[in-house]
């Protein structure tokens, strides 16, 4: 089987994916490190290399020819894509979106020393302008090449919130819902979002507490619920429509995740 994987920046797609490879056995193929090791070589940061490509599709040309090559050579396999596009450029794979707000990306990549020189930040805040400068880039040049638009999260099969959930946690999800859709196909998009990421812990009074203490009940022990939520997403950011009390209530029961279909 293979499983295509994107998302935002610093949302964990290469943590998940060595997890994915050590625990499950599956390959991994990284265009990102493509992409690094090219920006190194050239004296360039990421960003300046993502300018670059801009004007000279080669690279990404590149890139692509050799992610639909390797997915039609090796069907059996169990490769995972960690890649911007793969879920274009595979011909059959579970597409998977990790979600990330911008203030927890900048803060990942500031704490994280394996990124190197070519991905260093003074501040949190230079490296949320930097991130963010990064995914419009990348997202213009998407669009002009291919008309592509990877933040439309209706190409994707689950989109997955990696804000408040520690990797290994989501590699065992990606794996279950991946082998579920194996053998079940879906048409919708499926998201699994931290209650966390919808309302903030600090928001809920002890007044909520009391008013949904059997919501509460209900939900204790249980990892992933699906109760009368609905949410509408715009450019990486939820606002709920429906089921502000059941999000309340996952939070205080320590739910790792509602689920939504989209």
């Amino acid at each position: 089987m293979h499983i295509t994987i994107t998302g935002n920046l610093g949302s964990g797609k290469s943590t998940v994916c060595k997890i994915l490879q050590d625990k499950y056995g599956y390959e991994i193929y990284s265009t990102g490190k493509v992409q690094r090791k090219l920006a190194k070589e050239l004296n360039m940061t990421t960003l300046e290399f993502n300018k670059q490509m801009c004007n000279d599709h080669r690279y990404d040309n590149m890139i692509d020819e050799a992610t639909a090559r390797i997915s039609r050579e090796n069907k059996d396999k169990k490769i995972i894509f960690d890649s911007r596009l793969a879920w274009n450029f595979v011909e059959k794979s579970f597409k998977i979106f990790l979600s990330v707000p911008i203030d927890i990306a900048a803060q990942r990549v500031m704490n994280d020393k394996k990124r190197g020189e070519v991905e260093s930040y003074s501040s949190l805040e230079e490296a949320k302008a930097q991130l963010s400068q990064r995914a419009t880039t990348e997202k213009a040049r998407y669009k002009d090449i291919y008309n592509l638009d990877y933040f439309d999260f209706n190409n994707y099969n689950l989109i997955i919130d990696s804000s408040y959930n520690d990797p290994e946690k989501i590699a065992e999800i990606i794996i279950n819902e991946a082998y579920n859709y194996n053998e079940s196909p879906y048409d919708n998009t499926k998201y699994l979002l931290s209650p966390q990421r919808l309302i903030n812990k600090d928001d809920i009074s002890k007044n909520d507490v009391i008013r949904l203490e059997n919501i509460i009940y209900q939900y204790k022990g249980k990892k992933i619920v699906s109760h009368g939520i609905k949410i509408i997403e715009q450019n990486n950011d939820f606002t709920i429509l429906e089921g502000e009390d059941n999000i309340k209530a996952a939070n205080i029961a320590n739910v790792d995740y509602i689920k939504i279909e989209g």
